[in-house]
């Protein structure tokens, strides 16, 4: 018999326990104490995040750069906003977003409700002069109005941009994919993985890859809300793509710190539905998989990995692609017989 199917084979059989470290994804995220959800919140967080009128031109919504309808970002190198301005870094994907221990690339953010917050008032982003012009523009449709007295009726004056920020937050908490080929896999389903992925996942696992990947999120594990998993990337530099992809120019958790120790440093992004989530890292320079697996061989661990190792680790990110649950468009509350989206 040969070897190395032997092996694979003998992996397929081999309990899940093996792989302890590997945790399936949830399918419910963590709930803040302060930020219950219910359907109303969700639906209100809903129309908030396809909502274009939040932006200072009336073009950009939350959803324009980090698209439900598809993997969750927009596709490209880096975001666009009002004006057709350009950001300096890719748009991350906002599903599972809801198990990361802080948000955005450089960690700025704690939480979703603290994400929710920044865009609108970016400009290059949404470009609102304050939050503050965001609810005077939110006040001025009938139909919020009614729908926040209706999501938090306890309180006196119910549209504040905190509201508006759990009501996002509260409909992200919704974006989760669980069920993938893996999560199958190690629930107990040993045919849900085949013998080249299973190789994969073995392989990230014993050249190191999980000691950043890991947890149920593939982003770190044990980190509580605000600390963050931060790694610098390149752990090692030096290599030929520190020019190529032009990795270290942007100084990363350094530019919200100050402090000369995070200088490079990054959030480790989640792997789930990495193989439909190009381009990779957060220039977006690199646009494929496989380079992207070479990259983070010989920045992180000093690797050169052959193409045999990459494509098994191709292998075993493309089983991290979950369930994508339904999205539908939601009708967005009217402004009859006026507008107020403003000229150019």
């Amino acid at each position: 018999m040969n070897k190395r199917f032997f092996f694979s084979t003998l992996l397929l059989l081999t309990s899940a326990s093996v792989f302890a470290e590997f945790k399936a994804l949830p399918d419910k995220a963590p709930v803040p104490k302060d930020n219950p959800m219910t359907p109303e919140k969700i639906e209100l967080g809903k129309m908030l995040y396809f909502d274009p009128r939040l932006s200072m031109d009336g073009t950009i919504s939350c959803n324009s750069c980090h698209n439900v309808m598809f993997h969750g970002g927009d596709g490209r190198p880096v975001g666009a906003g009002i004006h057709g301005q350009r950001g300096g870094r890719g748009s991350p994907t906002v599903w599972n977003s809801a198990f990361y221990s802080v948000q955005f690339w450089d960690g700025r953010a704690v939480t979703l409700e603290d994400q929710a917050k920044g865009p609108l008032v970016n400009g290059v982003e949404m470009g609102m002069s304050s939050h503050d012009l965001v609810i005077e523009r939110v006040r001025q449709i009938p139909g919020y109005i009614s729908a926040f007295k209706k999501v938090f009726p306890k309180e006196k004056n119910p549209l504040t941009i905190d509201n508006v920020a759990k009501a996002i937050a509260s409909y992200e908490r919704t974006l989760i994919t669980p069920n993938s080929p893996f999560d199958k896999f190690i629930k107990g389903n040993k045919k849900s993985l085949n013998p080249q992925q299973i190789r994969g996942m073995k392989l990230v696992d014993s050249i190191g890859c999980t000691s950043c990947h890991a947890g149920e999120n593939f982003s770190g594990e044990g980190f509580a809300l605000g600390e963050g998993n931060f790694q610098p990337f390149p752990q090692i530099p030096g290599s030929k793509f520190d020019k190529m992809y032009d990795l270290t120019s942007d100084l990363g958790r350094y530019e919200v710190t100050k402090n000369p120790e995070d200088k490079n440093k990054w959030r480790v992004p989640t792997w789930r539905n990495v193989a439909i989530s190009a381009p990779y890292f957060h220039n977006g320079k690199v646009k494929t998989l496989d380079e992207a697996v070479r990259v983070m061989g010989k920045t992180q661990l000093d690797m050169d990995l052959n193409d045999a190792q990459v494509a098994d680790i191709v292998a075993f990110l493309n089983s991290l692609t979950g369930e994508f649950p339904k999205q539908t468009m939601p009708l967005l509350p009217h402004t009859p017989n006026f507008s107020i989206t403003p000229d150019p």
